[in-house]
């Protein structure tokens, strides 16, 4: 190290510019940076110092409820399955023993660069797990439920009570089919959107989840078309979720109508769309109103929540079950 680069007097760094100030070079200040750590480095330039942003430390109660479920691991239960929408993505179930999992808490993105799409920061419900598909704004806000577990983007095998989650490694959709070529965004900042070489927020979880003698597939924001062996390890499906909405976001119209006809569920809960409880116009999505209308079976519920039982779901092919603009906001 040379002599001059340690002399770092008379420097008053206040964050007030984004250059740095005389008489500090680049290469003295990443050394200091180094030898100080990222939090070193905060100070040096005088702005904000990064925060974390999860407040699960201070939530409420304890974990007594999930030692109490935990005995029951493994254990078949009987019953209805609840189903609750928060909107855009986020739903929770209940089983029927009584435990909850909680999927795509969403936010607003924390750069701005996407605007506002959100009425409201997402509400923090009481929920024994938390889980995300992918690492985007609208699916990630894990640090808002008040859960005692976070199982972010998970693969492989869980079992908790009566759950039993699998989470199988794909692809996020990565060509836009709709008017908004939202995915043009990431060439133009040079990131590979498309596999194998896919920037990593581009990679995705689909969660098969197993309770109640009901399989249902969690969809989130995955590709339309993925390779043979992801079909075979899902195997039968009751109830499916899928991004579709008017204005193609995710999936198209005819990508969503394959993939049911490929999987025939024998429930169909359509995500993703613009639901004006929960989501400003801002998101550029439309609502999924054209795209349930068109099916053969469908059923436009009155409210947030839904209740179903294998015995009723067993004599049904392929009925959409729609929230519409209904969705629970605490």
């Amino acid at each position: 190290m040379e002599k001059e680069d340690l002399n770092l007097e008379p420097v008053l760094l206040h964050g007030e510019r984004d250059d740095l100030s005389p008489g500090l070079s680049r290469r003295s200040f990443f050394m200091a940076a180094g030898a100080a750590g990222v939090g070193g480095a905060a100070s040096l330039l005088g702005g904000t110092a990064a925060r974390a942003q999860s407040t699960d430390w201070t939530q409420p109660g304890n974990n007594n409820g999930v030692i109490e479920l935990q005995k029951t691991t493994g254990s078949m239960v009987e019953g209805d399955v609840a189903i609750d929408y928060y909107g855009h993505c986020a739903l929770k179930f209940t089983s029927p023993g009584g435990a909850t999992v909680l999927f795509d808490p969403f936010r607003d993105d924390p750069s701005g660069a996407w605007g506002m799409w959100f009425k409201s920061e997402f509400p923090e419900t009481p929920v024994d797990i938390c889980m995300s598909t992918h690492t985007h704004f609208d699916h990630d806000a894990i640090h808002r439920p008040v859960s005692t577990m976070v199982l972010d983007r998970m693969v492989g095998n869980f079992e908790f009570a009566d759950l039993k989650i699998t989470g199988f490694a794909d692809k996020h959709a990565c060509v836009a089919p709709g008017w908004y070529s939202w995915t043009d965004a990431l060439a133009e900042f040079g990131a590979n959107a498309c596999p194998p070489d896919n920037v990593s927020h581009m990679d995705m979880v689909v969660y098969l989840v197993e309770t109640g003698g009901l399989r249902t597939l969690i969809w989130g924001d995955n590709r339309h078309n993925p390779p043979e062996e992801f079909w075979e390890a899902v195997g039968e499906v009751d109830i499916l979720t899928l991004p579709v909405d008017g204005s193609m976001h995710i999936l198209s119209y005819e990508m969503g109508d394959a993939i049911v006809e490929r999987l025939k569920p024998k429930v169909v809960i359509p995500t993703h769309y613009l639901n004006e409880t929960t989501s400003y116009t801002l998101t550029t999505l439309q609502d999924a109103d054209e795209w349930v209308t068109g099916q053969k079976s469908y059923r436009m519920l009155d409210n947030g929540s839904l209740s179903l039982n294998a015995g009723e779901v067993a004599g049904m092919d392929r009925e959409f079950l729609y929230f519409g603009h209904n969705a629970l906001t605490a």
